[in-house]
């Protein structure tokens, strides 16, 4: 099967702010490059994508003490690049398809626990919006552009 008949797996992902408008990135664990993102994750058969958001703040980060301020209005997607098809997810996706939820922390930084049951990075920081799209593979970076536009209105960036 050609890999753009594959489907798009089905996820959220949050953009975590702080008081200060920076936003949440964590320093991925399963890769040698110095690759950050924001939280995300797949969504459960039967899960609501908010709810996705929520579990996936609390397995990535070790908390979910946040409330939603935004959310995309549709579904933005990326495709894996063609080395990776066939490698990722079983290979049954070309890519993902997220519904994206601007959320503010409500916690301090001292609850934010990478060590968690299954640990997805080693290492976190808070940034300004206008520097993420830098910190990311470059496969996802025209997503997270797409991101920071649909949440300009909040950001301070």
């Amino acid at each position: 099967m050609a890999f753009t008949k594959l489907p798009y797996r089905p996820c959220t992902g949050v953009m975590l702010l702080n008081p200060d408008n920076k936003v949440f990135v964590g320093q991925r664990i399963d890769t040698t490059m110095e690759a950050w993102q924001m939280p995300q994750g797949g969504i459960d058969e039967g899960e609501n994508p908010e709810d996705c958001a929520f579990r996936e703040l609390k397995e990535e980060i070790g908390t979910n003490n946040a409330k939603v301020i935004a959310s995309t209005k549709g579904w933005l997607t990326y495709d894996l690049p063609s080395n990776l098809v066939g490698k990722v997810w079983g290979g049954r996706y070309r890519g993902q398809k997220q519904k994206w939820f601007l959320m503010r922390f409500l916690g301090d930084n001292a609850d934010i626990d990478l060590d968690t049951h299954h640990p997805e990075f080693i290492a976190w920081k808070w940034v300004e919006s206008r520097d993420l799209p830098a910190l990311i593979v470059p496969f996802k970076r025209e997503l997270y552009h797409a991101v920071i536009k649909e949440f300009s209105a909040y950001l301070n960036s």
